[in-house]
């Protein structure tokens, strides 16, 4: 056991740092103060955090950056004339039909609650829940509204057999 701890010690080295963080998609959400801010930048960065770093970051900057980098004030405010830039956006399999649907969602969700981890953990029951009952949770409830069967490749749930790896980030 010494060695995996020495070896998760030299992790902890390696990647909590500032100089790590500026060049992961976990920077998103490090641009925000409020709490809903950090939520929908952190969601946007985990569902597009496949393929090369510097791309996620990029277009996760781009989404931030058309939502006026207040992200939930645009997510409860917005117009549909507003959704434009959103139209074109494309991120691999991500596409823009994808995005307004997420857009809705977290309109719809914020609507109604303070925070997303409503959205995995409703009235806050930590007691009894696991993670894996918190994430399928969460998928049941992203795709209770109408939505474009697509988007379902893009919120893995275990109830299918998946790790749920960026879900989980």
């Amino acid at each position: 056991m010494p060695e995996l701890k020495e070896f998760l010690d030299d992790k902890v080295k390696l990647y909590n740092q500032p100089a790590f963080i500026e060049k992961d998609p976990v920077c998103m959400p490090h641009l925000f103060t409020k709490k809903q801010d950090i939520e929908i930048a952190g969601l946007f960065a985990a569902i597009l955090a496949w393929g090369n770093r510097t791309t996620i970051i990029n277009n996760s900057r781009k989404l931030m950056d058309w939502m006026g980098n207040a992200p939930h004030d645009f997510i409860v405010n917005h117009k549909d004339t507003d959704l434009k830039p959103f139209v074109h956006f494309a991120h691999r399999t991500f596409n823009a039909t994808d995005l307004l649907y997420f857009i809705s969602f977290l309109q719809y969700h914020y609507m109604r609650y303070y925070s997303l981890e409503d959205a995995f953990v409703p009235a806050k029951t930590y007691k009894e829940e696991t993670v894996e009952q918190a994430l399928i949770h969460f998928h049941n409830y992203f795709f209770s509204i109408e939505h474009p069967e697509r988007t379902k490749k893009h919120i893995s749930t275990p109830a299918r057999g998946s790790a749920c790896k960026r879900i989980n980030m």
